[in-house]
């Protein structure tokens, strides 16, 4: 093995380890404090659970990158703000804030690492006929891109395992191409990819169905920030896919982006705030149809999964063609979930 494949494995591991253990420290704590989700008209859990689940992921995250990674190139920048979501989400998980006080957590570790590490999306690399974007648009992109993305994660963890089996998906997948064409510029970030795997899947022990421990806010936000991160990086590298590095990270977040935005537009049309908390998400559509909280997990990773490989091999047709592909199968699969809602509804009422 080489030193790098040895470095990598000590990050994985420590991180793992640091998670595995923490975690049933966390619950004894919560249950001790009484520090504890209840269940409500919008969850689908029906006891009292903690859900400090990312202070584990988070703990093991950090420590693992900040003594085997390479904190070059934006790294230590992306750790810095992960530091300021990992306070803003543990708020939230003790006592809940505003969504107007989330969002400023989310726009000081944007501006760190836009500002300070020059994190952005600098091209549309031919999508509408667009190339390099000016520098004012670049940071406006880039900012909605990482709250978007950021966001979007922790809006689909509403079911045990779902949000961390999805992260864990989508970076395992970048950083694979971190490993294989990262080179010097991008290389390092295969260090962060490794060290939230083996956090998630040390937390994962405990947060598949019946879950002891929830990720809440403290871990969506981490994790859906590094990942948003990590997508930027991605498109900028361009590698393996310099005509499609944007479409193919579309298909690699699909499951999240594509929950974020259709339950936005579904609110809207209904008149409501795309804010306002319901039942509508993609996973409540699912366990409407009558399957379980574990099957509906791996139902919708297989989802992502195939559109990764979708993508991933279709890459030659660019970012056009990929995105119509993406957006069609989007439209297509949002009908059929909304059918099926109406469909279950006058039955409902038929009864």
């Amino acid at each position: 093995m080489t030193a790098l494949g040895i470095s990598l494995s000590l990050s994985f591991l420590w991180a793992f380890l640091v998670a595995l253990f923490a975690v049933p420290s966390i619950i004894y704590i919560a249950h001790l404090k009484n520090m504890l989700d209840a269940p409500n008209l919008r969850t689908v859990h029906e006891s009292l659970t903690p859900r400090l689940g990312g202070v584990a992921v988070f703990a093991g995250f950090m420590s693992a990158l900040t003594i085997f990674g390479n904190l070059a190139n934006g790294v230590q920048q992306l750790l810095a703000g992960c530091i300021v979501l990992f306070f803003v989400g543990l708020k939230d998980d003790l006592v809940s804030i505003s969504v107007s006080k989330k969002f400023v957590g989310q726009l000081l570790a944007t501006g760190v690492v836009m500002i300070m590490a020059d994190i952005r999306i600098t091209s549309f690399q031919g999508i509408l006929g667009i190339q390099e974007l000016p520098i004012g648009i670049s940071y406006a992109i880039t900012f909605i891109a990482i709250v978007g993305i950021t966001n979007a994660i922790n809006l689909i963890d509403g079911l045990d395992g779902l949000a961390g089996t999805i992260v864990l998906i989508i970076v395992s997948t970048l950083g694979y191409f971190f490993f294989r064409y990262g080179g010097e510029r991008y290389g390092n970030y295969v260090y962060v990819s490794v060290c939230v795997i083996g956090g998630l899947i040390g937390f994962l022990r405990y947060n598949f169905h019946r879950a002891t421990i929830f990720m809440g806010d403290t871990g969506s936000l981490v994790c859906g920030f590094i990942v948003s991160v990590l997508t930027i990086q991605f498109i900028e590298m361009r590698q393996p896919f310099p005509d499609a590095a944007p479409s193919v990270a579309a298909g690699i977040l699909f499951v999240p982006l594509f929950d974020t935005l259709r339950i936005f537009i579904v609110r809207m049309m209904a008149g409501r705030s795309p804010f306002s908390p319901d039942k509508n998400h993609v996973h409540h559509r699912i366990l409407a149809m009558g399957f379980q909280q574990i099957s509906t997990v791996m139902l919708l990773a297989l989802l992502n999964i195939l559109v990764i490989l979708f993508v991933i091999n279709f890459a030659y047709l660019g970012n056009t063609l990929l995105i119509v592909y993406l957006v069609a199968f989007s439209v297509a699969l949002s009908v059929f979930l909304g059918v099926y809602q109406s469909r279950s509804a006058r039955q409902r009422v038929a009864s």
